[in-house]
């Protein structure tokens, strides 16, 4: 599927189809790398202790907001990296998302649990890579 400067490939040849994710994106534009972002609000103060989904909710806006400052937003979005203290917070993840791709392609994506994060209550770490239209 082609949007406008990016192009979703769901299903290549041979692949077996991906749940929740595009297995290949590709565009032209330029590149932006999103560091990892958490459930903290303006002033540092986590949103959500102990609540995988009001993280989730917060982590998407904050990734919103950082698409923002360099000029793109969530159709811009190749790729998510997601960090999970419990696999079981991907549930969470993917609504919050939901939410805010509001029917977009899916981009590309990696899920994994970790060990811990840099902060005992904070569940959930996202990464971003977009590409904005030139």
């Amino acid at each position: 599927m082609t949007t406008t400067h990016l192009t979703h490939i769901t299903e290549p040849s041979g692949v077996a189809p991906g749940t929740g994710y595009t297995h290949v994106v590709t565009g032209t534009g330029r590149l932006v790398q999103l560091s990892g972002q958490v459930a903290f609000d303006e002033h540092r103060n986590l949103v959500g202790e102990g609540d995988p989904k009001a993280q989730a909710r917060q982590v998407f806006e904050n990734l919103r907001r950082c698409l923002a400052a360099a000029g793109a937003d969530f159709s811009d979005v190749v790729k998510f990296t997601i960090f999970l203290t419990d696999i079981a917070y991907l549930s969470a993840v993917r609504e919050a998302r939901d939410e805010y791709l509001d029917g977009l392609p899916l981009p590309a994506s990696s899920a994994m649990q970790v060990a811990a994060l840099f902060k005992p209550e904070v569940l959930i770490e996202i990464e971003a890579l977009a590409i904005v239209r030139k």
